[in-house]
């Protein structure tokens, strides 16, 4: 459950609403606290430091940051609106997430309620005269703070919204995703191979009471189920699966410790592991990424767009990815397997394959540049690939080669391909 606890306030740490909430705080309680400092600045020193000076300064924070606050949450909205259009809307909740964009909002938020609590301090004398030091004091400090953000703030809007700095952090994204897969394949649990869920049968099945996609799962609390209960169980929905009160999430086999406990209990404690929500996320399902990757290249690949260059550039990108999810070697030995009694299947080659190479495959066949890097794609991770990642790969090539057939017309175009083609299918 401290698990889940941590992804939960990791996700609610992301939302721009909360830093900015924080920044806020502090700015009213540097405005405020400024008072308190009193006794350690000597009088003639604060002397030299009048009300109206703070109060001006003061006053052009506060009507400045107001103003450039808004003026930023618009390029923000039009950069969404941007990546929306060329890129995917998928990749918008990255954009969002930007901690860069968030961190500058926020202090110019938390400036212009800092100015605006000191102004109202001061007309109400709340301030003495080493108290009005110490606030001219610190206002000089957030007038570098907010300097130093504008600047960071302009060069960041030089690339924010643009279709190559959307795919990157998708890339990026899916990136973290899949190093933390390899380093985990099955979640922290054991490896799920067919032959055990052939011999579950007919056992008992765990199945969720609302509909919407697999976020997260807590396998560290499957654990503990698994050893108060007695069972094994056995994952048969990963992260990013669509669940619905008809699919199973989870199968049980009472193992030798079986204590045969409360039944209704050890349901409810293996949904409660499960978060179930009406978006795909980017953390424990590198398949999104695969597929919001796929997305780019297919918006790109539009008419309306005629991009190929974009397609190309995202080809390379899913060979940069597939290739540690597809290695030789992704069996980990027995001793680094930190939920015993919990199993989960690895992610079929067949199904990564699929997710990024399909739709731009489709959307691409007339274009013969981008069925060339393709091709070349799949010869690529045929030669880094393990036995499964062949297969795949080779599947691919296969269909791809055929929409390409049926899509382009210069016979010299084809036979470029099939070529190819051929190279993959003999490895």
């Amino acid at each position: 459950m401290i698990a889940k606890w941590r992804w939960i306030l990791g996700q609610l740490g992301q939302q721009m609403w909360v830093r900015s909430t924080l920044f806020a705080v502090l700015g009213i309680f540097t405005a405020l606290v400024a008072v308190k400092l009193d006794p350690f600045i000597p009088v003639e020193v604060s002397a030299s430091i009048g009300a109206d000076a703070v109060f001006q300064v003061l006053n052009i924070l506060a009507s400045s940051m107001l103003a450039v606050t808004t003026f930023s949450l618009s390029v923000m909205v039009t950069s969404l609106g941007a990546a929306t259009s060329n890129a995917t809307p998928r990749a918008t909740r990255l954009l969002v997430r930007d901690p860069t964009s968030q961190n500058v909002l926020s202090i110019f938020l938390g400036t212009f309620l800092y100015s605006l609590v000191g102004i109202v301090a001061l007309n109400t004398g709340y301030y003495s005269d080493r108290g009005r030091f110490i606030l001219f004091v610190v206002t000089i400090g957030v007038i570098g703070v907010v300097v130093f953000a504008i600047l960071r703030w302009i060069d960041h809007l030089s690339h924010l919204g643009r279709v190559g700095d959307t795919t990157k952090r998708v890339e990026d994204a899916t990136a973290e995703a899949i190093s933390i897969h390899v380093a985990t394949p099955y979640l922290g649990g054991a490896h799920l191979t067919p032959d055990m869920l052939e011999d579950a049968g007919d056992s008992e099945r765990v199945f969720p009471d609302t509909t919407g996609y697999i976020a997260y799962i807590d396998m560290n609390s499957l654990q503990e189920t698994a050893s108060e209960h007695g069972v094994d169980i056995y994952l048969l929905a990963l992260p990013g699966t669509f669940a619905y009160p008809a699919l199973p999430l989870a199968a049980l086999k009472p193992n030798a410790a079986g204590r045969g406990k409360d039944k209704q209990t050890l349901e409810k404690a293996i949904r409660t592991a499960f978060t179930i929500g009406t978006e795909r996320s980017f953390n424990q399902d590198p398949r999104f990424g695969l597929c919001v990757l796929a997305e780019i290249a297919s918006r790109a690949l539009s008419p309306g767009i005629n991009d190929p260059g974009t397609a190309i550039d995202v080809i390379g990108r899913g060979i940069r990815l597939l290739h540690p999810l597809l290695a030789p070697g992704r069996e980990r030995d027995s001793k680094d397997i930190a939920c015993t009694n919990v199993f989960a299947p690895r992610i079929a080659a067949e199904d990564a394959f699929s997710d990024f190479f399909t739709p731009i495959a489709r959307d691409g066949a007339a274009i013969v540049e981008v069925q060339i890097r393709l091709q070349k794609a799949l010869l690529a991770l045929c030669e880094m690939g393990d036995a499964e990642a062949r297969h795949a790969a080779k599947q691919q090539s296969k269909e791809a080669l055929a929409r390409a057939e049926g899509a382009l017309t210069l016979e010299a175009d084809k036979q470029r391909l099939r070529d190819i083609a051929q190279r993959v299918a003999e490895l």
